[in-house]
């Protein structure tokens, strides 16, 4: 039986043909065509992201027969649709920081943080839809008036003629509460809307069906069954084998995240890490805004045109006393975890006259590690140290800063063999509803590469790590 999975991520859509019987898959990916402005600025069309992966699902799946579509996109991600479900925003995706200056008057009222955090597993930040929702109302867009989705729930719509929400993607909007799997009514009334506003919370295995719309997009015939949009922060951890309890998953994209996952909401006292839904149970997690985001910046404002990485990297091998460099603090797009002001800024602290480009593009790829390393300090004294960190996202193409990585945490990594684990996740949520296999925990993996640490690095990055929380006890923030 073939599958096909269909992926709508913060800069590109993918598509994935896997067959079942051979285990052998074709994958392609395409890169949305905005502008850099609106990249930046988190603000996108909804239709393009929507045509973009939808015209790649069609050019793949040509000449086969597919059995089952599986769909994904981002937490985090919002619009305002009328009533016909066409979209009348942009839409507005986790970067979008228009919200931050109503968040940072939020955090002053402490009792509430701790309520809406208790609740949803979500802190007081630009990043959340309700926050994003409030937003909109002081410029003159009452929710109230309009149907709200994400991108995910767009999609599906699309594609089934059903407004379907998972519960999981739900809970990256701050409108749930996490202990209940459900929407919380409290905060549906605090935006001044209803049910009737959102779309019906579904489960991540409920198949829905390909509308004669759905299918006329994607060449195929109607009514195939369709598995709801699941996040894809929610599908690397299906697709890296990162269910049980103890595996941490480590992401270092666009974004970076780590997520463990754990029995029952974890939630501490102190607003600091999130807590979300997952396939399995809940994920304990914490994510930052600036990762290799941050390393295209520098790249393309500080290097020639049609420099490549490889070359960069060679550059950089010729930094043999790393404790005299300057310190980047990634927080070009603000912050989220682990102290969530979303104008903090980033910049170059102890620059000193003696440091060329690749001495501060060093800083860079250092900075993004050391805030990553921060957030998991808290993340293991609230979830627990983890057994086993699986290691993903864009860093795999720099064998100098993985080692780097490896060297700051000092602990043992094991990279994700499977590039495409967010779609692996995908495939194996449908393999499980085809009967392919048991459950999810069931999917077959290949084994990674195991990073070692080099212990002698320890010392000298303790003490980076220590001019890095200095400057960041420093940084303006909320």
């Amino acid at each position: 039986m073939n599958i096909l999975v269909l992926e709508s991520s913060t800069t590109s859509a993918k598509a994935m043909v896997y067959d079942t019987d051979t285990r052998k898959f074709s994958v392609e990916s395409r890169a949305y065509e905005f502008a850099n402005a609106d990249n930046a600025s988190g603000e996108q069309d909804p239709r393009h992201v929507f045509e973009t992966t939808v015209g790649l699902g069609r050019s793949l799946a040509a000449g086969r027969k597919i059995d089952i579509i599986s769909l994904i996109s981002t937490f985090h991600s919002v619009m305002l649709l009328d009533a016909q479900m066409e979209p009348v925003t942009p839409l507005y995706q986790w970067h979008f920081t228009g919200a931050s200056g109503l968040c940072r008057e939020l955090r002053r009222d402490e009792d509430y943080v701790r309520r809406f955090y208790s609740k949803t597993g979500c802190m007081v930040n630009s990043t959340y839809p309700f926050f994003k929702l409030k937003f909109l109302r002081q410029r003159g867009l009452p929710p109230e008036r309009y149907r709200i989705a994400g991108q995910g729930t767009y999609t599906t719509y699309r594609l089934t003629g059903d407004w379907a929400v998972t519960d999981i993607t739900a809970s990256g909007t701050g409108l749930l509460n996490t202990h209940t799997r459900d929407y919380d009514d409290e905060l549906l009334g605090e935006l001044g809307i209803t049910r009737g506003n959102v779309g019906r919370l579904v489960r991540y295995d409920e198949a829905l069906r390909l509308s004669a719309q759905g299918a006329a997009l994607l060449g195929l015939e109607p009514g195939l069954p369709v598995m709801p949009s699941v996040p894809d922060g929610a599908m690397n951890q299906v697709g890296s084998g990162a269910l049980e309890a103890g595996t941490m998953t480590f992401s270092v994209g666009t974004s970076g995240a780590m997520r463990l996952s754990v029995p029952q909401p974890v939630i501490p006292s102190k607003p600091s890490t999130w807590c979300y839904l997952s396939p399995n149970a809940w994920m304990s997690g914490a994510a930052t805004n600036g990762c290799t985001n941050c390393v295209d910046w520098f790249k393309t404002k500080f290097f020639a045109q049609g420099v490549n990485y490889d070359k960069i990297e060679e550059g950089l091998r010729s930094i043999t006393d790393k404790s005299g460099e300057a310190v980047f603090m990634p927080f070009l797009f603000g912050e989220r975890c682990i102290g969530w002001y979303d104008q903090r800024l980033g910049g170059f602290e102890d620059v000193r006259p003696q440091h060329g480009v690749y001495d501060l593009y060093y800083s860079v790829l250092e900075g993004v590690l050391l805030n990553l390393y921060q957030c998991y300090e808290t993340l293991a004294s609230v979830a627990g140290v983890p057994r086993k960190i699986k290691l993903s996202g864009g860093i795999l193409n720099s064998p100098y800063w993985l080692q780097m990585c490896a060297d700051i945490f000092q602990t043992e990594m094991e990279t994700d063999p499977a590039t495409h684990s967010s779609v692996m996740g995908g495939v194996a949520v449908s393999m499980e509803k085809l009967g392919v296999i048991a459950g999810l925990r069931d999917l077959d993996l290949p084994k990674g590469i195991e990073i070692h640490p080099n212990r002698h690095n320890a010392d000298m990055y303790r003490q980076r790590y220590a001019r890095y929380l200095h400057y960041y006890g420093q940084s303006p923030g909320r």
